[in-house]
Formats: C-alpha cells, sequence, structure tokens
C-alpha cells in the first residue's frame, strides 16, 4: 500500500498538510488535512470514529506535538483499553475525561444527567482552561452527541460549536470532533461550521463481515477524491483503500504479442497475449479454463515474468498438485518469488480492498501478469453492492494502462444445450477466448475459439481443446464444425481428432 506522507514546509504554509496516520485517507486528500483547522468526523456507533481519532492523534506524538483526547461518553480506561487492543500506548497523549466520578456524583450542584445551560458553559470553559494550560498541536473531542444534549436547542448549540471553533482558529490546533449522528444525518448545523467533514459508514450483508466505507463529505481549500472507500478496521488500526481511479495510472510498456507456450494457441489468438489487454476466458464448468489460464501463466514465468493468480474457487493445494498431474509445476516459480498464488475469501473482501490487493502486486511486486480465477465467486459475494461491474471495468483498465496482461475466467451454466452467463463482462474484455463441449464419436471433447480480439487478427477457426500428462494440446482448425454458438455444437468434418494422435496411456 502507499506509505503515509510526510508533512512538508512550515506549519504556516499555505500548501502544508499534516499527515491523518492512515496513508490510505492521506491519499485522498492529496496528502492530509490542512493544520490549525477543525474537522467533523461522523458516523453512527461502531463505524471506527474512536479508532481514527487515535490514529491522528497517535501520528501527532510520533512527531514530538501535543496531543490531546477530550472524552464525554468513554472514560479514560475505557479508551487507554481500546487502544491497547491495538497494540497502542497513550502514555504521549493527555486524556481528558470531562465526565468523572464527581460530575455524577447527586451532591455535586450539576449533574450530567440533567443538562442546563450552566452545564453548558462549564463544560465548554473545562475544555478551553484544559487546551490553554496544555497548548496542544492536536486535539480531538468525543463526542458531541453529548454537548447536543447539554444545549437542548439548535441555536445554543450551534453557538458554543462556533464559539469553540473561533477558539481554536487562536490556537495553531488542529481538531476533530466526533459526532455519532444522534441528530438527523448529515446535520447541516454542524457541516456549516466545519472546515472539513469526513463521513464513516458500515454496512451490514447477508453473509460475510460489514463493509465499512468513508466519504469526504466537505473540505475547503483542497483537491480530494471524491466517492466512497472502503476501509477496514482490524488489530493495528483501520487501513483505507482509496477508490481507483485508472486515469491516474499510466504506464509505458512494450506492447508486443507474447506467447501462450502453444503454437496452436498463438495461431488462434493472432500471435499471442499483448500486454495492456485483459482476455475473458468463457464456457462451462471443467472445459478446461484454469488449465488454460495456467498454461498462458506459466509461460509467462518462463520469460521471467513476475505473475499473481488470484484463486477464488479452488484450493491452492488442489490448485498445486492438478497442475503438476497436467504436467505444469508451478513450485520452482513459488520458491524463486516470482508466482504468487493468493487464496481469496470473497465473503470477507470489498470491491476497495481487492483492488488495493491488485494494486499492490502491480506496483510492488512487479507482477506483469494477472489471473482472476473466477469472477463468479467474486460477482455473486457481494449480490447486494451497486456498480460492481463499473468497478471491475476501473480495474482492468488500471491494469491494461499498466501494461499487465490479465486473464479473467468466468464460469456459465450448464454443460451442453442452452449455456448462460449471471453477467454480461464481454464488453469489458479484449479478447475472448470461447470454451465449448461437443460430442464426436460417442465422446464429450471440448472446443477452443476465439470469438473477439481489438488487438489481433484472430483466427476465425474452432479448434480442439485436450487436457493429458503432457499438458494443454490445442488442436489443428477443424473443418465442418457447426452449432458452437448454440452451446450444443457438432463435428462432421475429416480432421483426426487430438485422442488419435496421443500414444497408449495418455490421460484424459
Amino acid at each position: 500500500m502507499a506509505e503515509a506522507m510526510e508533512t512538508t514546509g512550515a506549519r504556516s504554509g499555505s500548501d502544508t498538510r499534516i499527515s491523518t496516520g492512515i496513508a490510505g485517507l492521506n491519499e485522498i486528500l492529496g496528502g492530509g488535512l490542512t493544520p490549525d483547522r477543525l474537522y467533523l468526523l461522523e458516523g453512527t456507533p461502531g463505524t471506527g470514529k474512536t479508532t481514527l481519532a487515535l490514529q491522528f492523534l497517535l501520528d501527532g506524538a510520533a512527531r514530538n506535538e501535543r496531543s490531546l483526547y477530550v472524552t464525554l461518553s468513554e472514560t479514560a480506561d475505557e479508551l487507554r483499553a481500546a487502544a491497547a487492543s491495538h497494540g497502542w500506548s497513550l502514555d504521549n497523549i493527555d486524556v481528558y475525561e470531562l465526565v468523572n466520578e464527581l460530575g455524577l456524583d447527586p451532591d455535586s450542584e450539576q449533574s450530567i444527567l440533567h443538562p442546563s445551560e450552566i452545564e453548558l458553559g462549564e463544560t465548554v470553559r473545562e475544555v478551553i482552561t484544559r487546551v490553554e494550560s496544555l497548548k496542544p498541536e492536536r486535539v480531538v473531542f468525543d463526542s458531541l452527541s453529548e454537548l447536543r444534549l447539554l444545549a437542548q436547542n439548535p441555536l445554543r448549540y450551534r453557538r458554543q460549536i462556533l464559539a469553540l471553533k473561533h477558539f481554536f482558529s487562536k490556537r495553531s490546533c488542529t481538531v476533530l470532533m466526533l459526532d455519532d449522528r444522534t441528530s438527523e444525518a448529515g446535520d447541516p448545523q454542524l457541516h456549516s461550521i466545519a472546515h472539513g467533514v469526513i463521513s464513516l459508514d458500515q454496512m451490514p450483508r447477508e453473509f460475510g463481515s460489514e463493509r465499512r466505507r468513508l466519504r469526504i463529505v466537505k473540505m475547503r481549500g483542497i483537491k480530494f477524491r471524491g466517492g466512497y472507500h472502503d476501509f477496514v478496521m482490524e488489530t493495528g488500526g483501520i487501513e483505507v483503500f482509496p477508490r481507483l481511479v485508472a486515469a491516474d495510472h499510466h504506464a509505458t510498456f512494450d506492447a508486443q504479442a507474447r506467447s501462450t507456450g502453444s503454437p496452436e494457441l498463438d495461431a488462434l489468438l493472432g500471435g499471442g497475449l499483448v500486454p495492456g489487454t485483459n482476455t475473458l476466458l468463457l464456457g462451462p464448468s471443467g472445459v478446461g479454463k484454469t488449465t488454460t489460464a495456467m498454461r498462458c501463466m506459466l509461460a509467462a514465468l518462463d520469460r521471467g515474468e513476475t505473475a499473481t493468480y488470484y484463486l477464488f474457487d479452488e484450493g491452492l493445494g488442489t490448485l498445486i498438485a492438478r497442475a503438476a498431474l497436467l504436467g505444469m509445476d508451478l513450485r520452482p516459480h513459488l520458491d524463486s518469488g516470482r508466482l504468487t498464488l493468493t487464496q481469496i475469501d470473497p465473503a470477507e473482501l470489498s470491491p476497495g480492498e481487492f483492488a488495493a490487493i491488485v494494486r499492490h502486486a502491480v506496483e510492488q511486486r512487479g507482477s506483469t501478469f494477472v489471473a482472476v480465477d473466477s469472477l463468479n465467486a467474486y460477482l455473486h459475494a457481494m449480490p447486494g453492492e451497486e456498480y460492481l461491474v463499473l468497478q471491475m471495468h476501473e480495474l482492468l483498465s488500471y491494469l491494461n494502462q499498466k501494461g499487465v496482461t490479465t486473464l479473467l475466467v468466468l464460469g456459465q451454466h450448464g454443460v451442453i444445450g442452452e449455456v448462460r452467463t449471471d453477467i454480461d463482462l464481454s464488453y469489458l474484455s479484449d479478447c475472448i477466448l470461447l470454451f465449448r463441449f461437443f460430442e464426436a464419436r460417442a465422446e464429450i471433447r471440448a472446443a477452443l475459439s476465439v470469438v473477439k480480439s481489438r488487438v489481433n487478427a484472430h483466427e476465425r477457426t474452432i479448434r480442439e481443446l485436450r487436457l493429458s500428462s503432457e499438458g494443454l494440446r490445442v488442436g489443428e482448425a477443424l473443418d465442418d464444425f457447426e452449432g458452437v454458438l448454440t452451446g450444443l455444437p457438432a463435428y462432421r468434418g475429416r480432421v483426426a481428432m487430438l485422442r488419435d494422435a496421443d500414444a497408449p496411456g495418455d490421460e484424459a
């Protein structure tokens, strides 16, 4: 992932930014937050506001900046326990607990349980007194919902927030105010006052973990990346995955077609696979799509390229063993580090996180060959996600612009007869390899054809495909082959089948 951006220049400079402590969020903001401003961090309980705020303060403490956490909603002990669960220590952060045992004492002059204008003023004065005493450069105020309860009416609440903003603006202090949205969503009172607004959301799914995302609602004076950005909250804090924009990533590369490792398949494709393009392997289950993808990947590895194979359906051990039985030994390439087989659990993954994983493989590991097997699991695991195909389009455009050779495996329903696909990805693909079963001489065989290529003058013929202990074999063009596009192809020609030329004992 992208490294955290360092603050440059003097604090008073117009181009100065301060880090949020989260690399992905810094990238979205174009470097970080404008210092000495008041920001609103909003989200329902459990979205990660406190965790993000702590990372912001810990980043400041690491830069020898005085940091203060003012809490009305949690006790100091609860806050330290939450930090400890991530492996953090708050020893270098001042924690000020406004609500303590004394504040809840029935004998006290005022009680937090009975808000009044006097209590509101006292609460604000206590914050001001503590800030003037410590002179922090970063402050987190958690949370505004308690301040709203004390205010009792919107006018008084707005006046107190404005007073705090005016106070902090003269103290060279960057402030995060947390709000749990107990008022109406997108409170215009707060949004209009804050210099910037960051909104956190979490969405439960029918199966698998919830999806978390954030959005920059408003940020004055800086250009930021709009839209929703996925993030995860794990031990160690929040990791944000900026929304992928393919137009931001361009690279120069050699677009010469490269061999698939099979001369016959190269001829069918019009010369081979072209870097900077994606190829869709489309066909029913068991027809040979994964084996073909592995054969193409092995040829790239033999040329010295670095490859990454994302496996959604099959286990890693099964894939390696099956490849060895077909004469394709992946172990040497795994041992050398030039091949990475990544098992993906789509139920635990968001589209943004998967895009970030692919970016890391390309930009950090230098992968020039990427295979996704299969798109069915990726698409089915997120049935409630909107615009998933559009996100896949952005990812493929990114890979193309980086000069990566991409293979996408997409299974179709059915074996013979009517064969259908849940989703049409043909318009996203630069090349389509169509796989079909057919019957000849009382046997089930496989046929392969190229139905689309944007970069090569491909063959319009249909060739037989066979898997054996020698690996993948592609036969000569078959004459009088009819009905392949109907899903029930029939062969009536005279060209010898591949099995006829096999030595005895070859495996099917």
